[in-house]
């Protein structure tokens, strides 16, 4: 496979729709080379380059939800910034600024930030930061474990979706009912979402 390279990014992104504006400030601000570079030599638990998860998200926001809001799109695009490289944080501050590296570590479990195993009480905290995440954000998190989800259907291991589905059912479409009336991007997310996971739900049933 070739290496994923800035054009097929910014393809991905659909910046050619974009303003002047929008289009410098992803490049010159390099939001998609320092994406580039924080998952880089990272790989998925599939042996996948990293990247392609987050450009899926992406993808998932632009062609199913139809987002076409470029600060959505890089939020998607750099949403596991700080979980796979934590030590970025100064240089996504120096380039995106502190506001949006605060969504992103509103968007990263704790024990992920300060690169330590996860201990008691770390699963409820992090379910109470998603919970108070503003709608784009939460739209983002949303994709993302849909995404994840899709990814998990290739698995083998039926005890490890089943444990993901049971969080989808205990707290995740909760959370997108709950959200749905925030927006018809969020409407159309609670929609997917439900549909995938009775799909793969029938799939794992003893």
């Amino acid at each position: 496979m070739n290496p994923i390279d800035l054009d097929h990014v910014l393809t991905v992104l659909g910046a050619a729709a974009w303003s002047t504006d929008e289009q410098s400030r992803a490049r010159v601000a390099g939001a998609l080379a320092l994406a580039l570079a924080v998952y880089d030599g990272h790989t998925r638990d599939q042996g996948t380059p990293y990247l392609e998860h987050p450009l899926a998200v992406v993808t998932l926001l632009r062609t199913e939800i139809r987002v076409s809001h470029p600060e959505i799109l890089l939020l998607a695009l750099l949403h596991d910034a700080l979980e796979v490289a934590p030590e970025s944080e100064a240089l996504l501050v120096q380039h995106l600024g502190g506001r949006f590296t605060v969504r992103l570590r509103a968007m990263t479990a704790d024990h992920r930030l300060d690169q330590r195993p996860k201990a008691a009480g770390d699963e409820t905290r992090w379910r109470f930061k998603q919970a108070a995440l503003p709608p784009e954000d939460l739209l983002v998190r949303l994709a993302d474990r849909l995404h994840n989800l899709r990814d998990l259907a290739a698995s083998p291991n039926l005890d490890r979706r089943r444990r993901f589905l049971r969080s989808l059912e205990d707290f995740y479409l909760p959370l997108a009912d709950a959200a749905r009336g925030l927006s018809p991007h969020l409407k159309a997310m609670h929609a997917l979402l439900h549909v995938e996971y009775v799909r793969h739900q029938q799939e794992v049933r003893p």
